[in-house]
């Protein structure tokens, strides 16, 4: 029921914003504003810019959609009057463009800022927990930002504070434990970092003798692919796997994600064995079968694997390298056995 009362109130959201733009796409055609041009490109920019994005603001200010979609719509009405109105009429436009919008998204960087700081801060407090920034950085961009951007927006900036802005060696504490030392992950993804590069060089001098654009387009695809790759590998020894609260955090850089009631546990093996990856049985790695395992976690019910761009998937069994093998078994066979001893008290 709920679904069908708010179908009906989304479609109104959306519909007369939408309604508008249409209307002053269509007003650009009559001949009225050819030979008006100068006068109605002012009026057309302004209900574009302005009103179109508050007439938006005063649906959504008592629901929960984000007030920063607002922006959204503000971008596409600034899109439109580019294509739309005359480049000769176009004077206040490029204020917009070069004075406000700017400020605007300043602004609400700044804001995602101060709610990620404020996030943090109230993490910190509980001294028991330990503050992991891509965790944060989800929860705070859920709380600002459409549910639609979220994922590749928090993917983009965990991927950036990664890769330059994180430099100080993380210790771990007793309850965290790395999987990356070991396991020969990263020296397989410099080695593709090696190999992308060389690629690139060699098919931007090919591809520059038929087309020069087309050799630097693939030459910065090829870079941010290197970026990306280092943003993983830091990543990596950045965000260890963590039993906290009588949960099992497993984490794998920013790539992929779970986490397990240790109560869920029905049993975990130290076993190196080729394992036949399906539906109920996976690896943490996004490598898959390209890295080896050191362990085996078996559930008694399903969980949820999530991966990088919030790709979600079943497993039941799940294989993951961790360095300290019997540490982290034996801990978390000592949970398990709390656990027990307090249901049957």
């Amino acid at each position: 029921m709920n679904r069908t009362l708010s179908l009906p109130k989304s479609l109104v959201i959306l519909g007369i914003p939408v309604l508008i733009i249409v209307v002053m796409i269509f007003l650009t055609k009559l001949s009225i504003f050819t030979t008006n041009s100068s006068s109605l490109s002012i009026g057309i920019m302004f209900d574009l810019l302005l009103t179109v994005p508050f007439i938006y603001f005063l649906q959504i200010r008592k629901t929960n959609i984000p007030k920063i979609t607002v922006l959204s719509f503000m971008t596409i009405g600034m899109v439109i009057c580019s294509i739309i109105i005359p480049s000769k009429n176009q004077y206040y436009l490029d204020l917009f463009k070069t004075w406000i919008f700017p400020v605007l998204e300043l602004s609400i960087i700044s804001y995602l800022v101060y709610k990620l700081t404020k996030f943090t801060k109230r993490y910190k407090s509980n001294k028991n927990k330990s503050i992991d920034f891509f965790t944060a950085l989800k929860y705070t961009c859920k709380e600002v930002l459409p549910k639609a951007a979220v994922t590749p927006v928090i993917t983009e900036i965990a991927v950036f504070y990664y890769g330059f802005i994180y430099w100080k060696k993380r210790k771990l504490n007793e309850n965290e434990f790395s999987y990356h030392k070991n396991s020969g992950t990263i020296s397989l993804l410099i080695a593709i970092i090696v190999i992308i590069g060389i690629e690139t060089i060699a098919f931007h001098i090919l591809l520059a003798k038929w087309n020069l654009t087309a050799a630097w387009v693939l030459t910065f695809l090829s870079i941010y692919s290197g970026i990306q790759i280092i943003g993983f590998i830091k990543s990596m020894c950045k965000r260890p796997i963590s039993i906290e609260n009588d949960k099992l955090f497993l984490r794998y850089g920013i790539m992929n994600e779970t986490t397990i009631e240790l109560s869920n546990i029905e049993s975990i093996e130290i076993s190196s064995k080729d394992i036949e990856l399906d539906k109920i049985t996976r690896k943490l790695s996004f490598l898959g079968v390209l890295e080896n395992h050191n362990m085996i976690i078996r559930l008694k019910e399903e969980n949820t694997l999530i991966g990088l761009y919030g790709i979600k998937r079943s497993y039941k069994n799940l294989a993951i390298y961790v360095d300290d093998k019997n540490e982290f078994k034996n801990r978390i066979i000592d949970v398990a056995n709390r656990l027990k001893l307090d249901a049957t008290l």
